[in-house]
C-alpha cells in the first residue's frame, strides 16, 4: 500500500507538469504529424525475448499485459497511462484501424490479443501496424511508451524464416531517430554485453545519452549485479533501475512490497543504491526524462512544423495552372449540369426512365408509392382516447361548459377537441416528409456523381452543393408542413358540400339515439311504471351508420342536453375529420410536386453554379481541366497545410503554457 501511495504522490507531483506535455505529444500523434516527417518525443521499450519487458509494463501500468513463452508482442503497442486521481473505476481502450474498442483490467489481455490476431493475422508472425492502449487509472505515472516485439533470432514453429530480420526492422524505424529515448530492458541473468536489445541500441545511440536500462529478475541473479550496473559496461547514459518481476498469483501491492524488502534485506541487493530500485523509482525517471525530453524537443518540433508548413505552402501557390479556354470549360460545366438537370427531370418529374435502370431510381413511381402509405397511415376515423362512444366529446364539453342557454353548441369545445384529435397525427406528415427527402437526397447525389463521373475535381463540390439543396429544401419543406398542421388546427372550415350533407345523414338517427337511451321521450305515467318493471330489458347498444354497433349504457348517467350535444360533435368531427385528412393528403402531395419542380428546375443549379464556379470564375477552369496527377498533389499539400497548421497550434498552445509556468 506504501508503495501505491508512493507511485500516487509521485504522479500527481508532476501530473500538472507532465500530462499537458504528452496531451500535447499525444495529440501530434493523433493527427499523423510523423507522417510528415516530423518525428515526437517517444520512449521505446525494446528488449531481448523473455527478458521480463512485459512484466516492467504490468508493473508500471498496474494491469496484465499479454506475456509467456515465445513473442508475446507482435505489433508495436503504444500504451499511453494518465494518471486521474478521481477516478474510482478504471478506463481502458484499444485504438487500431480507426476504431475504439473498450475494455477493463480484467480482459485487457485478452482484448490486446484479439486486436493483434486482427492485425497480425492469428499465427505467431508480426506485423508493423500500431495498437495504442489507454489506461486511465488513479496512482499510475503519466506516461505514453511504445513496447516494439522481443528480440528472437531463432524462428519457431509458425513464425518466418525472416522473423529477427523482420523484428530489427521495426526496432530501428522506432529508436533511430533523435527523438526517442531508449527504455531496454535486460535480465539480470544474462551478460549486458550480449544482449541484442544492446547491440541495437548502441548502433543508433552510441554515447547511449538516449537509452535507460531497466534490469528485471533481479531476485534470481543477485550475484554481481552491483558490478553491473555501477560498472556500466554497455555505457548506458540515463542509468539503471533494478526491478523484481511480479510472481504468480501476485497482487500489485504485494509485489511491490516483496520488492521493496528484497531490495532491503537481501545482502547483496540492498548495497544497491535506493535511486536504482524498485518500480516507482522508474517511474519516476521516465516522467523526469520524458518531460525533459519533450521540452527540450518542442522548439525544435515548431522549427520543423514551421519550415515544412513555408514549404508546403510555397510549392502549393507556385503550382503551375494548365493554360486552358474558359470557354470551353464553362461550356462543359453548362452541357453537365444541363444533362444532370435533364435526367432529374426525367425522373421525378415526368416519370421517364431507362428500361434496365434500377427501380429505385423510378423517382415518380417511389415518390407515388411513399404518398399513397402515407395516406393510409393517416387514420380515416377520427382518433379517440377513450374506448366508451361520446366520452371524448362530453367531457371536453363538461370543461367548456359556462352559463349560458343550455343545448347550444360550443364551437371552442368543437376546437380544443379538434387540436386534441391532430395532435395524434401531427408526426405523421413531418416523417412522410423526411422520407421524401431522404429518398430525394439519395437520387439527387447519385445523378450528379454519375454526371460528374468525368471530372473527378468537380466531384467534393457537387457532393457539397447536393447536401446543400436537399438540407436547405428539406428545412422549407418542414416548416411548411408544419404550417400546414398549424393552419388546421386555428380554425374549422372547409367548403366542401358533402360536410353539411353528410352531416345531415348522420344527425338524422340522433332522435332513435336518445330513445334507445330513454333520455328524451317523455313516458306517461304508465310508460314509467312498465319502464321500473322492464328496466333491465332495456338496450345496452345501438347501431348508428357509419359507426357499427356502439355501447349506450355508459350514457344514461349523463343529461340529455350534454349527450345530445355530444352526439352532434362526434358527427361533426366524423365528417369533418374526413376532409382534414384528405386536405392534408391532397396538400402533402401538392407540395411535393412543387418542391420536385423548385428543386430541378431552380435549386440544382443555382447551388452547383455557387459552390462550384463560386465568386471566381478561374475556379472551374483549373478544377476542370487540373490533371489527375497535379489534382492529387494539390490535394495533398492542402491537407499538409491544414495538419502542419492544427499542429503548429497545438505546440504554440503548450510551449505558452510551459512559458507560463517558468514565470
Amino acid at each position: 500500500m506504501k508503495n501505491k501511495q508512493k507511485m500516487s504522490a509521485l504522479a500527481n507531483s508532476y501530473d500538472e507538469h507532465i500530462r499537458p506535455l504528452l496531451d500535447a505529444i499525444d495529440r501530434l500523434r493523433h493527427l499523423k504529424l510523423m507522417q510528415e516527417g516530423i518525428q515526437l518525443p517517444t520512449i521505446v521499450v525494446i528488449g531481448d525475448q523473455s527478458s521480463g519487458k512485459s512484466s516492467v509494463l504490468e508493473s508500471l501500468a498496474g494491469i496484465s499485459v499479454p506475456r509467456g513463452q515465445g513473442i508475446c508482442t507482435r505489433v508495436p503497442l503504444t500504451m499511453r497511462l494518465q494518471d486521474h486521481p478521481t477516478l474510482s473505476t478504471p478506463k481502458l481502450q484499444l485504438e487500431y484501424r480507426n476504431k475504439t474498442v473498450p475494455t477493463s483490467e480484467e480482459f485487457v489481455a485478452d482484448a490486446i490479443n484479439a486486436a493483434t490476431e486482427e492485425i497480425a493475422g492469428s499465427g505467431k508472425g508480426i506485423c508493423s501496424t500500431p495498437l495504442t492502449l489507454v489506461v486511465k487509472k488513479s496512482g499510475v505515472p503519466n506516461l505514453t511508451m511504445v513496447d516494439l516485439p522481443g528480440i528472437t533470432r531463432v524462428p519457431v514453429h509458425g513464425q518466418p524464416d525472416d522473423i529477427y530480420e523482420q523484428i530489427a526492422s521495426i526496432i530501428r524505424e522506432y529508436i533511430c531517430p533523435q527523438e526517442s529515448i531508449i527504455l531496454n530492458v535486460l535480465s539480470a541473468t544474462v551478460d549486458f554485453t550480449t544482449c541484442e536489445s544492446i547491440l541495437m541500441s548502441q548502433k543508433v545511440d552510441r554515447t547511449g545519452e538516449r537509452t535507460l536500462a531497466v534490469v528485471t529478475k533481479a531476485d534470481m541473479a543477485p550475484q554481481g549485479l552491483l558490478e553491473k550496473v555501477t560498472v556500466n559496461a554497455v555505457n548506458i547514459q540515463l542509468g539503471y533501475v533494478c526491478v523484481r518481476n511480479r510472481i504468480g498469483e501476485e497482487s500489485y501491492d504485494q509485489a511491490r512490497e516483496e520488492e521493496t524488502r528484497l531490495f532491503s534485506s537481501d545482502p547483496l541487493l540492498s548495497k544497491i543504491d535506493k535511486s536504482m530500485v524498485g518500480i516507482p523509482v522508474l517511474a519516476q525517471k521516465l516522467m523526469q526524462i520524458q518531460a525533459a525530453c519533450i521540452s527540450r524537443c518542442l522548439p525544435d518540433i515548431a522549427n520543423k512544423i514551421n519550415e515544412k508548413l513555408n514549404r508546403n505552402t510555397t510549392e502549393l501557390d507556385q503550382m503551375p495552372q494548365n493554360p486552358t479556354s474558359f470557354g470551353d470549360a464553362i461550356r462543359a460545366f453548362i452541357h453537365m449540369l444541363s444533362s444532370a438537370k435533364e435526367s432529374l427531370r426525367n425522373i421525378l418529374i415526368r416519370g421517364e426512365y431507362d428500361d434496365d435502370s434500377n427501380e429505385q431510381m423510378h423517382g415518380r413511381a417511389r415518390l407515388a408509392d411513399m404518398l399513397f402509405k402515407y395516406s393510409k397511415e393517416l387514420p380515416s376515423e377520427c382518433p379517440t382516447s377513450q374506448k366508451e362512444f361520446l366520452i371524448d366529446e362530453i367531457k371536453v364539453l363538461e370543461e367548456s361548459n359556462g352559463i349560458g342557454l343550455p343545448n347550444f353548441m360550443s364551437r371552442s369545445a368543437f376546437i380544443t377537441l379538434l387540436r386534441r384529435k391532430l395532435k395524434h397525427i401531427s408526426d405523421t406528415p413531418i416523417e412522410f416528409m423526411t422520407k421524401v427527402w431522404g429518398y430525394l437526397d439519395d437520387i439527387v447525389l447519385k445523378l450528379l456523381m454519375k454526371y460528374s463521373d468525368n471530372y473527378p475535381q468537380l466531384q467534393l463540390p457537387i457532393r457539397r452543393a447536393s447536401h446543400n439543396i436537399i438540407e436547405k429544401m428539406k428545412k422549407r419543406s418542414l416548416q411548411a408542413v408544419k404550417e400546414m398542421i398549424e393552419m388546421e388546427t386555428i380554425a374549422d372550415f372547409t367548403l366542401n358540400p358533402d360536410y353539411m350533407k353528410t352531416w345531415k345523414e348522420l344527425m338524422e338517427q340522433q332522435e332513435s339515439f336518445m330513445e334507445a337511451i330513454n333520455k328524451t321521450k317523455k313516458p306517461s305515467m304508465q310508460e314509467n311504471l312498465r319502464e321500473v318493471i322492464n328496466k333491465s330489458k332495456k338496450p345496452s347498444k345501438i347501431y348508428l351508420n357509419g359507426f357499427g354497433e356502439v355501447e349506450i349504457e355508459h350514457l344514461r348517467q349523463y343529461s340529455d342536453s350534454i349527450v345530445e350535444q355530444a352526439f352532434d360533435m362526434r358527427m361533426r368531427l366524423t365528417v369533418y375529420w374526413k376532409i382534414v385528412v384528405l386536405r392534408l393528403a391532397d396538400e402533402l402531395a401538392l407540395h411535393v410536386l412543387r418542391c420536385l419542380k423548385v428543386l430541378v428546375e431552380d435549386e440544382v443549379e443555382l447551388e452547383m453554379v455557387n459552390e462550384v464556379v463560386g465568386t471566381s470564375a478561374n475556379g472551374i477552369e483549373k478544377m476542370l481541366e487540373e490533371s489527375p496527377a497535379i489534382a492529387s498533389k494539390r490535394e495533398r499539400l492542402k491537407k499538409s497545410i491544414e495538419l502542419l497548421k492544427e499542429s503548429k497550434q497545438v505546440v504554440a498552445n503548450i510551449m505558452d503554457r510551459i512559458r507560463s509556468i517558468g514565470e
